[in-house]
């Protein structure tokens, strides 16, 4: 019903203390990252205090690890309230890219338009 984008998503349910907050659903290309606080998931779910209690949605950018890769990643959270009172649940969506190691050749296109 999402689409081909879901792999790149997860779902976060909302509990109380916050620590026991847990992940309802997890896109394919997350799933491998659940455990470690050093893995795109677990980056995502560190931002869920800040979240629920600012009840606005983040975007955030950096470095992690996923899959034992190093990787740069751009993901953002969104908070969902079903009834519009407390956060039930947070979105997360991720993008990634494999860090370069240093060193290696760096293919880029360039398309110049004529004038």
């Amino acid at each position: 019903m999402v689409g081909e984008d879901w792999a790149n998503c997860l779902l976060i349910a909302v509990q109380s203390p916050i620590e026991l907050s847990h992940f309802t659903a997890v896109g394919k290309n997350l799933a491998v990252a659940l455990c470690p606080e050093d893995t795109l998931a677990g980056v995502l779910l560190s931002h869920l205090p800040w979240v629920v209690s600012s009840r606005c949605c983040l975007i955030v950018e950096g470095g992690a690890t996923l899959r034992s890769v190093p990787i740069l990643y751009r993901g953002a959270l969104l908070p969902l309230s079903e009834e519009g009172g407390a956060i039930d649940h947070v979105l997360g969506a991720a993008n990634h890219r494999e860090l370069i190691p240093e060193g290696a050749p760096i293919t880029q296109a360039i398309r110049k338009r004529s004038i």
